[in-house]
């Protein structure tokens, strides 16, 4: 069995008390109904609920507990090497809509984490990219540059606070970082308080867009609204093949206290090594809680996690001599394939559905953001310049964004393929009878493809290995120990329960018996 130090919390979840909420029981009705309790749905839903709508908020878990509550909670419109990234795909127009509106959204969160109370340990720092390899300062020169072409007062510096030696840096200064539960446990209170509500443990599984929009969840019960928004990090709802242009990726999170005289001071970034993300928290006493991120893995690839985290500790005790790490967890999130998030109409005959997905990474910005746009999008308000820029309907992939778009629909198809090749196999008396605890597998049994772990008690858990979302065969994350699709992201618990769409249904359970 694998020993991984820290509990196996997130941090942010374990030191909220959020309230909690009741499941949906009977048919309602709503001005508009949001399907997904992050940061983007509950940004969305208090924007339109401060304008007098009725919002009815439906959540397939817990309030805040999926992405948005494993998050890293950084509040920065520098987001790695974007803006070069921009500049060179799209032209310096893209790269200045990118910086403003982020800018903005950073803007209305102090706003309203001041204006609503919410103890939520905002704290302004400054933000860095950095490389430690000298190969890597030119690309950062240029990041600085399209940066400063963008509207941001970015600089180019060597040195910065942490206790490593750099090669260079690009540093914008007055950005924030937060407890990201609490914030939204500000926006939570007041958005019921004002006569709207939050439904947990209610998975919606059909949308009927007819006008009026009526959208059915996993019991049957139906909720009717003018229009509906599908904040569920990935859409479930893909009627325009949005997952095409979405790419997954996951990130480990290791986190420990430290003397307050070892904080670094800011938040930092570097994609080298698999990326690498630090920033400090409020601790206990003189102390900061570190909070380290990085081995950045596409979900269901079939890689050690364990060995990944394992990677990351040793990173993080190497610089930060004395870690001792109390909580580790993972954050998952999408990027849209030409490098800009999608907000807006679901697809291109929508009237009355919105979405907002593809943040890669950066959702608190990007969340809140989003819930600007929807609401001025669903109440007709004046549009900000750059809604056409996220609108999700803009066109496809050109001559410079074509190779990510291509190369995301072919690991998709080499995954679906991949999975059945891999599993030919009989596993009645191989692979199954030679795990060990805490260990799963995939297997050919009986002519169907099974996962299959084997508990900490020795009792083996058999699901179908085919994920109810498109039909990807799953891959056993062995420091989770979960089973997750390689092709869209959906995850799903060891008895097969959905832990994160886009699936919709759980894995069919399989008799260990015929294993």
């Amino acid at each position: 069995m694998n020993r991984l130090p820290g509990a196996r919390n997130s941090y942010w979840m374990q030191t909220v008390n959020m309230p909690a909420y009741p499941s949906l029981t009977g048919p309602a009705e709503a001005d508009v109904v949001v399907v997904g309790a992050g940061i983007a749905g509950l940004s969305t839903a208090w924007e339109l609920s401060r304008v007098g709508l009725r919002v009815i908020v439906l959540e397939a878990g817990r309030v805040a507990a999926g992405v948005t509550g494993h998050t890293t909670g950084k509040v920065t419109a520098l987001h790695t090497s974007i803006y070069s990234e921009l500049r060179s795909q799209h032209g310096e127009e893209a790269a200045r809509l990118y910086a403003a509106s982020q800018s903005a959204a950073l803007g209305r969160i102090v706003e309203l984490a001041e204006e609503l109370g919410a103890d939520c340990e905002l704290e302004r720092r400054p933000a860095f990219t950095y490389c430690q390899d000298p190969d890597g300062v030119d690309a950062l020169h240029a990041e600085a540059e399209a940066a400063r072409h963008a509207g941001l007062s970015a600089t180019f510096v060597t040195e910065t606070d942490l206790p490593y030696p750099v090669a260079g840096a690009v540093r914008i200064d007055d950005q924030a970082q937060f407890h990201p539960l609490k914030y939204l446990r500000a926006l939570a209170d007041d958005l019921t308080a004002r006569g709207s509500a939050i439904y947990e443990n209610t998975r919606v599984t059909d949308l009927d867009e007819d006008e009026p929009c009526r959208v059915t969840t996993g019991s049957g019960t139906t909720v009717t609204a003018r229009y509906v928004v599908v904040a569920t990090h990935h859409p479930v709802f893909d009627h325009a093949l949005l997952s095409t242009r979405l790419t997954q990726h996951r990130d480990l999170v290791i986190a420990g206290p430290i003397p307050a005289g070892q904080d670094p001071g800011g938040m930092y970034i570097t994609s080298e090594g698999g990326k690498r993300s630090v920033r400090t928290a409020p601790g206990p006493g003189d102390e900061r809680l570190l909070i380290i991120t990085g081995e950045a893995f596409a979900p269901g690839a079939g890689e050690d996690t364990v060995a990944r985290y394992t990677r990351l500790q040793s990173w993080a005790e190497q610089r930060f001599p004395g870690l001792r790490t109390t909580h580790r967890w993972a954050a998952q999130d999408n990027s849209a394939t030409d490098s800009v998030p999608l907000i807006g109409p679901l697809h291109p005959g929508s009237k009355n559905v919105y979405t907002a997905t593809g943040f890669a990474g950066w959702g608190m910005t990007g969340g809140v953001l989003a819930g600007q746009l929807l609401a001025s999008l669903i109440t007709a308000a004046p549009r900000a310049p750059w809604a056409e820029f996220y609108d999700p309907r803009r066109l496809g992939p050109t001559v410079r964004t074509a190779p990510a778009f291509l190369k995301a629909q072919w690991d998709t198809g080499k995954h679906f393929v991949k999975g059945r090749l891999d599993t030919l196999g009989d596993g009645s008396n191989g692979p199954v009878a030679s795990l060990r605890t805490g260990e799963g597998t995939v297997v050919r049994a009986h002519g169907k493809p099974c996962a299959v772990h084997r508990d900490d008690q020795g009792e083996l858990h058999a699901v179908s290995a085919v994920c109810t979302h498109l039909g990807c065969l799953v891959a056993f994350n062995n420091a989770e120990r979960t089973w997750e699709c390689p092709c869209h992201g959906s995850r799903f618990g060891i008895d097969g329960d959905v832990l994160q769409g886009p699936a919709l249904h759980p894995l069919e359970p399989q008799d260990t018996d015929k294993l």
